[in-house]
């Protein structure tokens, strides 16, 4: 890869590692409803000029209904599920979780139907990665709550379904248009929750949490990953989300005095090596090579 290609896959393998520290830091003072009207309102402000200036809008629109689902499942779901679940968990445990989106998008695409078949060596990785998450959770069973692990779940099971949606029913539209369209629909769902609901009191480190993530890890973020995309390919470029937990744990445990736990320790390698392990897919000629299964937008 070019030194650009470099520092882009860096910078994007940090920025959506960050999203959970701010979440968790948002939550002390912002309702979960609240802050993803905020991320969403203001990230689609930034992104709306040049969605208009590529003319990414109106094809889009002609596809409303998948678009919706789309927007359900991949943005106005998952990111009030996870606000609310950072309320009680750590923001290092919520990361490693969702570290498990590429093995449910491997069982996403093989109920599909795919032609890809789930060989000995996949069949292992998805069984390590489930071990994983077993260990991780049971090892910490002191440090977690059923309701918010439910919540995390559900957001895994949305963000391994959402790249479906794109990939069967929106391919053949720009992406851009998607992202906008998607952050402003869930904006307006949410601005009754907003208004109903307004934080009572915003410190510096909230608003700037707040703002940093409809900028950086949202605005900034797909401009960045799409170019990344652009420069290295689809299926490389998803390696990012192999770092971004382990990004997440170490802000975490640095900037939250989060505890960096036994099941931590144990469960993400063997998350890690699991998921590499299930998404990798064989090629014509018989050697393997890691397949996108599961694009989760940035936390």
């Amino acid at each position: 890869m070019s030194r650009r290609s470099w520092l882009l896959f860096a910078a994007m393998c940090v920025i959506w590692g960050v999203p959970y520290l701010m979440i968790r830091v948002a939550v002390r003072e912002v309702s979960p409803g609240a802050l993803v009207f905020a991320r969403t309102t203001l990230g689609a402000l930034l992104l709306l000029p040049i969605a208009i200036k590529r003319d990414a809008l109106r094809p889009v629109l002609r596809k409303w209904r998948p678009l919706l689902a789309y927007t359900a499942v991949e943005v106005a779901v998952p990111w009030l599920l996870l606000s609310d679940a950072e309320t009680k968990l750590s923001s290092s445990l919520t990361g490693l979780l969702v570290a498990a989106v590429p093995l449910v998008g491997v069982a996403i695409a093989r109920l599909q139907g795919t032609d890809d078949p789930v060989d000995a060596v996949r069949g292992f990785g998805l069984l390590l990665g489930i071990g994983g998450v077993v260990a991780l959770l049971g090892l910490d069973l002191g440090e977690v709550h059923v309701g918010p692990l439910v919540e995390v779940a559900v957001v895994v099971v949305c963000y391994a379904v959402g790249p479906a949606i794109i990939s069967r029913h929106l391919s053949d539209v720009p992406v851009m248009g998607v992202v906008v369209l998607s952050l402003a629909i869930t904006a307006v769902g949410y601005l009754p929750v907003a208004v109903l609901d307004p934080p009572q009191h915003l410190p510096a480190n909230v608003i700037w949490s707040v703002i940093g993530l409809a900028t950086i890890c949202t605005a900034l973020a797909f401009i960045l990953f799409f170019a990344l995309i652009a420069a290295i390919g689809p299926a490389r470029a998803t390696v990012i989300t192999y770092v971004n937990p382990a990004v997440a744990v170490l802000l975490g445990v640095l900037l939250l005095d989060e505890h960096f736990t036994v099941g931590m320790a144990v469960g993400f390698p063997l998350i890690l090596l699991g998921s590499v392990l299930a998404a990798r897919k064989r090629t014509a000629r018989g050697s393997a090579q890691v397949t996108p299964v599961a694009e989760p937008a940035p936390s």
